[in-house]
């Protein structure tokens, strides 16, 4: 295939998949899609360790990096990453406490007997900063920013450094403020995604921005894509690659919590649902006790962002470790209905180039009949 993206980074397939383990990043990169490795939950000390990892790994591929760096979010004006965690963590109501540990006692999890850390990650423009500075060290392709446009500062930086840059966008009012600010690649992400996503479908969204942006501009079609026709879909859309996140979460390599594969592997296209329950703002996760838990009401309601994290993220390690089923909940798309077998990251990149060349064919046959 040949495409804008895969000349830009001389990759043989448009095929982009974010995953926050490496070992799925390297595995893509090196079966001719490429690899974008989510910079949230890591520290710039373990991001430095983990994309050194990749260097080592990937064997000269080409690669991308996704930080979080939200154009709006709580205490954006209360100073430096540590002064800000400090008056956060305060700001978070007891209420919402009491109820957060009355779930998990509920449902068995036993109280932590360490004491919680104190957690704000790369939710907020001052901490993804070091994020990417680290990652800018490194011999990078793409730097993505996964929640709203990201600072034109960090844009020009990237692009100091040869380094080209993807903003998501959900509609084509975001996808113009991400072309204003200079990105490269606008990743139109419709409803049917995992993780932060509007409203809009997949269907309506890539027409709407194809059309909406200049032709200089490149789009990807996200959302709701795990196969070959869904693939063929986008590019007859406009769009000229696609961005996946959902079906790397079941692949051989992905570092995913074991008590989440069966769910993922189970569910049907209906078991998702989008909520605030994870981060403050809407994201498409997995329907399971936790998420109907924050709707029910008796429910404190959802804090904003980055609060609601910091709240959760000590509870979250806390189910973990109890192997309680109930509560696990994880970030994935509607494609989790087609997830239902663990393959090697390679075997789904061929699979969906495979099945993309099939519907290609068949829509040549219908064309050319007489």
């Amino acid at each position: 295939m040949r495409t804008r993206v895969t000349e830009m980074f001389g990759i043989e397939y448009p095929i982009f998949a974010f995953s926050h383990c490496r070992d799925v990043v390297v595995a893509v990169s090196r079966a001719g899609g490429m690899g974008v490795l989510g910079a949230l939950y890591f520290t710039p000390e373990e991001l430095e360790m983990e994309l050194k990892w990749i260097d080592e790994h990937i064997g000269g591929k080409p690669y991308g990096v996704d930080v979080v760096m939200p154009a709006k979010y709580e205490g954006a004006d209360l100073g430096d990453a540590e002064e800000l965690l400090g008056k956060l963590q305060a700001m978070i109501p007891q209420q919402h406490k009491d109820f957060l540990e009355n779930l998990l006692a509920e449902h068995g999890v036993e109280p932590s007997t360490e004491s919680a850390d104190r957690v704000l990650l790369g939710w907020t423009d001052q901490t993804a900063r070091p994020q990417v500075e680290v990652a800018l060290k490194h011999p990078i392709a793409l730097l993505a920013n996964a929640l709203g446009p990201p600072p034109a500062d960090v844009v020009e930086l990237a692009h100091e450094h040869g380094v080209k840059v993807a903003g998501l966008a959900s509609s084509a009012h975001h996808a113009l403020k991400q072309e204003a600010v200079g990105v490269d690649i606008i990743v139109a992400q419709g409803t049917e995604a995992g993780g932060h996503t509007g409203e809009v479908s997949t269907m309506v969204l890539i027409p709407d921005v194809v059309d909406a942006v200049g032709e200089d501009t490149i789009v990807l079609a996200a959302g709701g894509i795990g196969r070959g026709r869904q693939v063929a879909a986008g590019m007859a859309l406009g769009a000229e690659g696609a961005w996946t996140g959902s079906i790397w979460l079941t692949v051989e390599e992905a570092d995913t919590p074991e008590q989440a594969i069966p769910k993922l592997l189970d569910a049907t296209s209906r078991d998702t649902v989008r909520s605030r329950a994870w981060t403050g703002k809407p994201a498409r996760f997995l329907k399971t006790a936790w998420t109907e838990a924050w709707e029910a009401e008796n429910s404190p309601g959802y804090l904003p962002m980055p609060m609601q994290f910091m709240l959760i993220s000590d509870a979250l390690k806390r189910i973990g470790r109890s192997g309680d089923g109930e509560l696990v909940t994880f970030p994935v798309g509607q494609i989790v209905g087609s997830m239902n077998q663990v393959k090697p990251a390679a075997q789904v990149v061929y699979d969906l180039m495979e099945e993309y060349i099939e519907a290609i064919e068949r829509l040549n046959k219908i064309t050319n009949e007489d």
